[in-house]
């Protein structure tokens, strides 16, 4: 008999921002079989795992570790790694701080159920540090005491010594209390109880690394006062001590030009990384939502002819890097070498279809300044598109400018290839982001296509409507508006590397004139 082999991976998910996962936590998500979260888990992190795996939510808003009872989540974890499954059980923070990973563990071993720990980064750190909170010092925090103040002292077993940690605090140590809002006021006055003075600097951090981050500086006496003002509810971590007055001088994240903001990109995943980690790198909180996926064409026939006889084109226009590929892909199932494209000269529109051109080491001979389809004719220059024969591996379904004007400039022939199309991703997500749009947590929708446009707004119905969005060209910007966008970024240059300056210089004028109203 064939020995069933699985693993249950007890990993923590980081504090809610997408990149403070641990590359350990990443590699078991991208093996799992099934994957059990929680609350506080960041959702961008579910499409880590396999297309396939089953996604299960075991968490609920307002503390606890879920809607389902600890006995069966255990009873859930078991059951499934018996079933040769790997299973990632997605915590948020760290799995064996403040939570129940430790009970999951002793379960898991009783049933002599395989089982690894992967620590993840705790938002008792994470949160203090993105709101500018060192939790030690050496002139006056030597150590710190994380504590949790969630529950009532009649319930827990083991009461929290409150004058011993008031002792610590007034020696130089730094307190952390988390899950401690709901009663926040009750908590706070047994460390003034406890003998530490009222005016020890204090600080809460709600929703900390994330784009809805708040901080809100106070003292020990003061800070429910300050945090009922500002509305500061779980989750979020409180800071005690000299360490928290700090933050006025080592605040960081806050001054990021895309701190605090929630952008939506639309991009087909496999071309999405390098514009996510750009605006991730300026502070912006990145929800990926592709609205395009390319597959191959209906029927290869135009494309395959047009390779069989490449050597007669005098004229190869890619019109973007997704041609690229699939046109190069097309050539190595066919057989046929690179070269055979012979003496036909080549045009890209943008440089983002040129760069990977140079990728294979093909030459361009003509990129319009204008990244659009109606420059190339300039570009090439109407005497040698008189008389020529022009072939164009695109998408499917596309405009139809280019060739018409191609023709009317006097091309001989112009063939029209399609190379792949695009459709519409299955909807993962969708709920999600109706949810955001409809509580108006999405600061920007950035778009990149007129398909991008129109998906997202048949994925999102009426929720889309009035959003506001960047858009990376004047055709995109168009189909925005019509579709009923609100679009307030649209650089001059339609690359994406243009596109993230703009995103920046809009929000640097929203500041600014919300500075200046203030």
């Amino acid at each position: 008999m064939r020995e069933v082999r699985s693993k249950v991976f007890l990993a923590g998910a980081g504090p809610g921002a997408f990149d403070l996962i641990t590359m350990r936590a990443v590699g078991a998500l991208s093996r799992a079989d099934v994957v059990i979260y929680d609350y506080l888990v960041n959702p961008e992190l579910l499409r880590l795992a396999p297309n396939d795996a089953k996604l299960i939510y075991a968490g609920k808003k307002g503390g606890g570790d879920g809607n389902i009872d600890q006995g069966a989540l255990n009873r859930m974890l078991i059951a499934h790694a018996r079933k040769g499954k790997t299973v990632v059980r997605l915590k948020g923070g760290d799995p064996f701080i403040f939570g129940r990973g430790g009970e999951e563990a002793e379960a898991l071993a009783r049933a002599r159920v395989p089982f690894e720990v992967v620590p993840g980064v705790t938002s008792a750190i994470a949160a203090p540090a993105f709101a500018g909170i060192p939790l030690t010092h050496r002139d006056f925090g030597s150590f710190v005491t994380f504590v949790t103040g969630h529950e009532d002292e009649r319930k827990r077993k083991g009461a929290i010594p409150w004058e011993s940690l008031a002792t610590a605090a007034r020696s130089g140590g730094t307190l952390v209390l988390l899950m401690a809002t709901a009663r926040m006021r009750a908590t706070l006055k047994r460390l003034v109880d406890g003998g530490l003075a009222g005016a020890t600097p204090a600080a809460a951090v709600q929703w900390g690394t994330t784009a809805a981050q708040r901080t809100v500086s106070a003292t020990l006496a003061t800070l429910a006062d300050a945090c009922t003002r500002e509305r500061i509810g779980a989750p979020a971590a409180i800071v005690v001590g000299r360490c928290a007055e700090l933050r006025q001088a080592l605040a960081w994240a806050e001054k990021m030009p895309l701190f605090g903001r929630r952008i939506v990109i639309t991009r087909a995943r496999d071309k999405a990384s390098v514009f996510a980690a750009e605006l991730a790198r300026l502070g912006a909180e990145v929800i990926e939502f592709p609205t395009i996926e390319t597959a191959p064409p209906s029927s290869f026939a135009t494309l395959d002819r047009a390779i069989k006889a490449i050597d007669r084109f005098d004229w190869i226009i890619f019109t973007s890097a997704t041609g690229v590929e699939a046109f190069v892909e097309r050539l190595k199932t066919l057989k046929r070498d690179i070269r055979s494209i012979g003496r036909a000269s080549i045009a890209a529109i943008g440089p983002a279809t040129a760069e990977r051109l140079r990728d294979y080491a093909l030459n361009v001979a003509a990129m319009p300044a204008e990244f659009r389809a109606e420059a190339i004719i300039d570009a090439i220059g109407a005497r040698k598109i008189a008389g020529a024969r022009i072939l164009i591996p695109r998408a499917q379904v596309a405009r139809e400018v280019l060739p018409k004007l191609l023709r009317q400039s006097g091309a001989r022939e112009v063939v029209v290839a399609p190379a792949y199309r695009t459709v519409q991703p299955k909807g993962q997500g969708v709920d999600r982001l109706r949810t955001l749009t409809a509580s108006n947590d999405i600061d920007l929708v950035a778009f990149t296509s007129s398909s991008t446009v129109a998906n997202f707004s048949a994925m999102l119905g009426k929720n889309a409507r009035g959003l506001k969005a960047a858009a990376i060209g004047p055709i995109t910007a168009d189909t925005a508006r019509r579709g009923g966008f609100d679009v307030v970024v649209e650089p001059a240059d339609y690359t994406i590397p243009a596109l993230v300056n703009a995103i920046c210089r809009h929000f640097e004028r929203a500041r600014a004139n919300a500075n200046a109203s203030a």
